[in-house]
């Protein structure tokens, strides 16, 4: 075992698991999710006095007033809020989970581990499309939506690690994410970088991505199979191989898996054009160029 087990006292315990169960229950109910994560996040910031003199009409000024409207996730923006091709009705509710699991991350409770992992866990439950069972989230994970994210059981996703759901992102069982790992399911061209491309990005069973490693848009890393840190996936990764590098290559398979592993030889196959995502723009919809540049060759 690499791990021991540890408990919190009885009254500790007791209290997180009935605030835990509390906030699941109400965000599993019809109440306006926005109200739920507004009186969550006033609570566990110890706002709530002075969110109630600000409401009957206190007077607070400008940052205090900016302060309490941020409580309620409706009066924020988010940058994917901006990305013309975003699914508006499942971003009307993750965004939300989304403000929650941003803002808890910034209150000192979020340092106190049993009690952020099973809140996350809980949170996780609601915001992704689907999320296993014994799922640990560390702190500083961030994500583009939430709803296109599909984690199976016992994976463990460690410190500032950034999941992009832009596509579609699928993380198989028991993986474990190191910390700094970034994995994309969005891409620009080369030329026009407002032009946008989403794909499916997957990592399946068993796979480790150790220290500060990137998978890109629309590759896939086998099951079993390890990402050196700092390796960079620019195709798909074989199942069993142990990749490293930037671009990641694979260098060994790992010892007892020899035979039924693809040869070296044959690593290295980029699928991402298998896994491309196609999106619809609505007509209506205002976009806007923010770069303004001129594409015409000087």
């Amino acid at each position: 075992m690499t791990k021991r087990y540890v408990s919190l006292p009885d009254e500790a315990e007791a209290g997180m698991s009935e605030f835990i169960d509390e906030v699941d229950q109400r965000l599993s109910s019809d109440e306006d999710t926005c109200s739920v994560v507004e009186d969550v996040l006033i609570d566990l910031s110890g706002d709530r006095d002075a969110y109630e003199r600000w409401k009957n009409g206190a007077s607070v000024s400008s940052a205090e007033r900016v302060r309490l409207q941020s409580y309620d996730p409706c009066n924020t923006t988010l940058e994917s809020e901006y990305y013309a091709e975003k699914d508006e009705e499942k971003f009307r509710t993750s965004k939300h989970l989304q403000w929650l699991w941003r803002q808890f991350d910034s209150l000192p409770i979020a340092d106190n581990v049993e009690f952020a992992l099973r809140f996350r866990g809980m949170l996780a439950d609601h915001l992704f499309e689907d999320c296993g069972d014994d799922c640990r989230f560390f702190k500083g994970i961030s994500f583009t939506y939430g709803h296109n994210i599909t984690i199976g059981d016992n994976t463990v996703v460690h410190d500032d690690v950034h999941l992009d759901d832009r596509g579609q992102l699928t993380i198989g069982n028991r993986v474990s994410i190191s910390d700094g790992v970034h994995i994309y399911s969005h891409d620009h061209d080369v030329v026009d970088q407002t032009e946008v491309r989403n794909y499916h990005t997957i990592v399946e069973d068993d796979v480790r991505l150790t220290y500060d490693s990137m998978v890109r848009a629309g590759n896939k890393v086998g099951e079993n199979a390890i990402v050196g840190a700092r390796g960079v996936v620019q195709h798909d990764v074989p199942a069993h191989h142990i990749a490293v590098g930037m671009p990641a290559k694979s260098v060994k398979i790992k010892p007892g898996w020899e035979d039924v592993a693809t040869p070296i030889e044959n690593a290295g196959v980029n699928r991402q054009e298998q896994r491309h995502l196609e999106y619809d723009l609505p007509e209506d919809i205002g976009v806007f160029d923010e770069f303004q540049r001129d594409f015409q060759s000087s």
